[in-house]
């Protein structure tokens, strides 16, 4: 039987609704009423904003891998989310993805196979997804904006797999918040330079070419094609932003030469 999960709640047949949580904040057009006949709707968004920071603050250190969940087990990049996850976790990282299938199944797989902590941050949608069996943490989300807050506020890198529209929301969204300075910067790495090639290249000849953006906001992007290589920009990536934590310089050094 179908089935469709909206936050902690699972339902089956008539109960299955018509919109998702998100859609019906989201609709144009509402009266007033819904602050009168559904105060709730607030407390749920608080709840959780709660629910998620208390299940994730004792996470530690921990880089989120995205990609598309239409990627069968069959497809190299799979093998590829596996393979990063796992060395991930070989260097201490726990591994956050969306929870669901394709990439995120494959992340969260790689994760558990090296003896990891693996989370899947899920979310409420029209078509069951549904948590994958390798998630050993996971919260499902009614609001995509609470969803998004914790893979920023809980990862030290983002690592983006071939995707659909889901991946480069979540792509854009981290580049935006860096970019703006609403968060202090953090690596974003993208898996497979043959698919990201064509997208890197606009942004550079159009975006930076017509002055929509700056030349160093290419900084922000580093493109790879190999586990070992996602790992080397993440990690340099991180250290570099520790660096500029503590004050010091591209060579390690403070300003006073300590």
């Amino acid at each position: 039987m179908k089935s469709y999960r909206r936050g902690p709640v699972l339902l089956r047949g008539d109960q299955i609704p018509k919109s998702t949580t998100d859609a019906r904040l989201l609709a144009p057009n509402q009266d007033s009423d819904w602050l009168h006949a559904d105060p709730w709707r607030v407390m749920r968004i608080q709840a959780e904003f709660v629910e998620g920071f208390g299940a994730l603050a004792d996470l530690g250190p921990a880089v989120s891998i995205f990609g598309s969940a239409r990627t069968k087990p069959e497809n190299a990049n799979y093998q590829l989310a596996t393979d990063i996850a796992a060395k991930l976790v070989e260097h201490d990282f726990s591994v956050i993805t969306g929870g669901g299938p394709g990439i995120m199944e494959a992340a969260n797989k790689g994760a558990v196979d090296a003896k990891g902590i693996s989370v899947g941050l899920g979310i409420e949608l029209p078509f069951e997804q549904g948590m994958n069996d390798y998630v050993d943490l996971g919260i499902n989300f009614r609001y995509f904006f609470i969803r998004k807050m914790m893979f920023v506020k809980y990862s030290l890198g983002f690592i983006v797999l071939p995707g659909g529209f889901g991946t480069l929301d979540e792509l854009f969204e981290a580049l935006t918040l860096v970019q703006t300075r609403k968060v202090m910067s953090f690596p974003v790495v993208l898996v497979d330079s043959g698919y990201w090639g064509g997208l890197v290249d606009w942004i550079k000849d159009k975006q930076v070419g017509e002055g929509m953006i700056s030349p160093e906001d290419m900084d922000l992007i580093t493109v790879v094609d190999t586990a070992e290589e996602a790992l080397e920009a993440i990690l340099k990536g991180i250290s570099a932003v520790a660096d500029k934590v503590n004050g010091k310089d591209e060579d390690g050094n403070r300003p006073n030469g300590t």
